[in-house]
């Protein structure tokens, strides 16, 4: 298992790993067009597909129902091995239950216990500036937390912006969703904007106006700040949808103006290019940008789903040319992100000496390419509402062709790699098959459910519209256009 130090760098990994594909970077393949919108529907689908979809998304709803502690509502990193807990993890589980109440997977009263459990803890989790006996401060949380305790998991865990923005997707989920006359109804609402209120966003901006990726009370504040396109667009529209400690507007420019460097073409296709495919998936789960532009989308002619939809097409592309000559890669086996690996280990191969790697930000894309034959299930996943039309055949081959080793009681494992043959620590290798992982990530988990649920009804998206912190930061952002238009 990687250590939670590594596990806390994976947001900005990518950009500074470099690229460990055999012999050259991918050179852009002859792309396949994608349609110019993508209309597969859930209705369309064939008996075998959506039985397949039921079942994929129902597992992976366990996955966090089952997972998470009772008593404290904390979701853990990993399951089943039980790790400590990721706040991010929580954010995709507080989400993940009114998905359930949706699908008939559970009621409305258990959702609305298991949630209030979670908030109330929350609530009442130390905040303070120690090194241990605490959960958070300034209104932000530790990326990690102990299980039992629910304090900082250890010293090298960092207060983390992103986390605990993922954390305010769940939170902010639960506030718009259960929005029934009830005293426990209410008393989640009063919870979810009593954490979202205390999140003093200001004092992440130690360099103005970008905002920080975290703090630490040994080394203080981390010298990365949010630049650059990737899943930091929901950080910053939280931070600016606050109502009582917002950044300033030139947030969001400052944000837009780091993007030059990856806008550009990468198999074919001009976007704004992250390599892992999170980067395109963690803020798209609750905020639908399909139709809404800011003045950089607005400039380019673009809106950031359908970039997201680019992104996928290019990695698809990039898994066809397979540049590395990985074992599997084709058009239906495709997907980097970070995720689980086989381990830090060198193999000889006929292509020469492969290097692989444990937990890892792995992508592919004009500013990075980092690839060590490690796919892993979310990365296609996670991307179902922008490109159904090439991700459904994806997670059918996968689960038809591997399934017996990656797909089991809460759906795909983490990550699996057919390329290496060696000993691993983590995961199992099965002769003739390679390597696969034994367990689920939840920030993995998290972009398949809500992402399928997003495609199937609009659930998540929809009741995150209602909710007025989400709207307002968005416009304050500049964003204009489509649903934003409607009230």
């Amino acid at each position: 298992m990687s250590s939670p130090y590594w596990r806390c760098l994976h947001v900005f990994a990518a950009a500074a790993l470099a690229a460990l594909v055999a012999g050259s970077p991918a050179h852009a393949a002859q792309p396949v067009v994608p349609p110019q919108t993508d209309t597969l529907t859930y209705q369309e689908l064939r008996p075998d597909q959506r039985a397949f979809i039921d079942d994929l998304e129902h597992r992976t709803f366990d996955w966090f129902w089952q997972s998470a502690d009772p008593y404290t509502g904390l979701v853990p990193d990993s399951w089943p091995n039980h790790t400590f807990s990721s706040i991010a993890a929580v954010g995709f589980g507080l989400t993940a239950y009114g998905i359930g109440v949706e699908r008939g997977y559970i009621t409305r009263e258990q959702a609305v216990q298991r949630t209030l459990t979670t908030l109330r803890f929350f609530a009442n989790a130390p905040q303070n500036g120690g090194e241990d006996d605490t959960a958070g401060y300034h209104g932000f949380f530790y990326h990690f937390l102990d299980m039992q305790t629910g304090r900082r998991y250890e010293r090298g865990v960092e207060l983390s912006s992103v986390d605990t923005t993922l954390l305010m997707g769940g939170v902010l989920f639960a506030e718009s969703y259960y929005d029934r006359d009830t005293p426990r109804e209410k008393e989640i609402r009063q919870l979810a904007d009593q954490l979202y209120r205390a999140i003093d966003w200001p004092w992440m901006q130690v360099r103005k106006p970008l905002i920080s990726m975290g703090w630490t009370p040994g080394g203080q504040f981390i010298p990365s700040d949010w630049e650059g396109y990737d899943e930091g667009k929901l950080v910053y529209i939280l931070a600016l949808g606050s109502p009582t400690h917002p950044v300033d507007a030139d947030a969001w420019a400052a944000w837009c103006a780091t993007y030059p460097k990856q806008w550009g073409a990468f198999q074919g296709y001009t976007f704004l290019n992250f390599g892992p495919l999170f980067g395109h998936q963690y803020s798209e789960t609750w905020v639908d940008f399909r139709g809404i532009r800011d003045a950089w989308g607005r400039a380019h002619n673009l809106d950031y789903a359908e970039n997201g939809r680019l992104a996928t097409y290019a990695q698809r592309s990039y898994a066809i040319a397979n540049p590395g000559h990985w074992t599997g890669y084709g058009a239906d086996v495709w997907g980097l992100t970070a995720s689980d690996g086989p381990g830090d280990v060198t193999e000889n191969s006929p292509q020469g000496v492969r290097r692989f790697s444990s937990y890892m930000a792995r992508g592919a894309g004009l500013d990075d390419i980092t690839d060590d034959g490690t796919i892993a299930p979310t990365a296609a996943g996670g991307s179902i509402a922008f490109a159904p039309s090439i991700v459904l055949p994806a997670l059918m081959t996968m689960k038809q062709r591997y399934g017996q080793y990656i797909y089991s009681r809460y759906g795909f494992v983490d990550a699996f790699n057919p390329s290496f043959h060696g000993t691993s620590e983590d995961g199992h290798t099965y002769p003739g098959f390679g390597w696969a992982d034994n367990q689920q990530l939840g920030i993995d988990q998290g972009p398949i459910l809500l992402m399928i649920e997003n495609w199937r009804s609009g659930l998540v998206w929809s009741v995150m519209k209602k909710n007025p912190y989400i709207r307002h930061g968005l416009q304050r952002a500049g964003f204009t256009g489509g649903w934003l238009e409607r009230h």
